[in-house]
């Protein structure tokens, strides 16, 4: 994952911020001076910041879950829907709809009809109804589309959430707030960076500042799935065959190996060497 250079988010106009009356007080630590009434940004924290939700959006990619863009802006939703689909992932950009995060089951339901209306253009069902009725149910799938149409393929609630300007999508931050998602956000100086998990402090309102900033994250984002493709094709590693268990010896072949024990002498031993001796005396006397 290549490192963003200063002199490129200089160049992009990262660093500034908004009036001064209008700051928040968290951002304090992220403010680098002040000019012509105006905040500056300190970008080696930006970089720095940069750095760190990359990586953890590069794991989360990797991982094969899915990550929410929002991006209601007219200066950040043409780059968004640009940028984005290029990694398949989904993107809000026209409305957030109260609800999407916390009401998914809903959404689903939404996104099913809008399938349902294909299925009926496609079999010829749309032309057994009215004109009236046709223009309707085609209006109600231009809004749909408008409205979910790229989140069609999300399925299942998003594993993480990138914002851009946190302060104008409050209830998407509110919503993955309240279902525990990691919310990663471009925070400008009029706005809380506590409300998110990764602040990346940097000016929300210039089209080259987002553009810069989007292009770092979906760089990381592609590098997370090609190496989950990369193990996926990996072929998996053969065993190595088991070595031969050695036979276990019978007890007659130990018992021959074995040495043969020498009896000491005992009491019997010296008993007969006795009565013998005493036999054969006796024999001599006669002769």
């Amino acid at each position: 994952m290549s490192k963003v250079e200063i002199k490129t988010l200089l160049d992009a106009g990262v660093h500034f911020g908004h009036l001064k009356r209008k700051w928040h007080p968290n951002m304090a630590p992220y403010i680098f001076m002040e000019r012509n009434n105006i905040h500056i940004i300190d970008l080696h924290k930006t970089a720095a910041k940069i750095e760190e939700s990359c990586a953890a959006l590069k794991q989360i990619a990797k991982s094969g879950k899915k990550i929410l863009f929002v991006a209601t802006k007219k200066q950040a939703k043409g780059i968004v829907a640009e940028k984005i689909k290029e990694i398949n992932m989904p993107f809000v950009t026209e409305r957030w709809t109260g609800g999407m995060l916390t009401n998914f089951a809903t959404v689903r339901k939404s996104i099913k009809k809008m399938g349902q209306i294909d299925r009926m253009e496609a079999d010829g069902t749309m032309m057994n109804v009215s004109k009236r009725e046709r223009l309707m149910i085609s209006r109600q799938r231009a809004k749909l589309e408008r409205d979910f149409g790229s989140i069609a393929e999300l399925t299942r609630i998003p594993s993480a959430i990138f914002i851009i300007d946190i302060k104008k999508e409050h209830i998407a931050v509110a919503e993955a707030k309240k279902l525990n998602i990691p919310t990663f956000g471009i925070v400008d100086t009029n706005s809380n960076p506590k409300e998110v998990d990764f602040v990346i402090p940097a000016n929300d309102d210039a089209s080259n500042s987002i553009e810069v900033i989007l292009n770092q994250v979906t760089n990381a984002i592609k590098e997370g799935l090609a190496e989950r493709k990369a193990e996926k094709d990996k072929p998996a590693p053969k065993k190595a065959p088991a070595a031969p268990k050695a036979e276990a010896k019978s007890d007659s072949e130990e018992e021959k190996k074995a040495p043969a024990k020498k009896a000491a002498p005992g009491k019997r031993t010296r008993i007969a060497s006795k009565v013998s001796d005493k036999a054969v005396k006796p024999a001599e006397d006669k002769k």
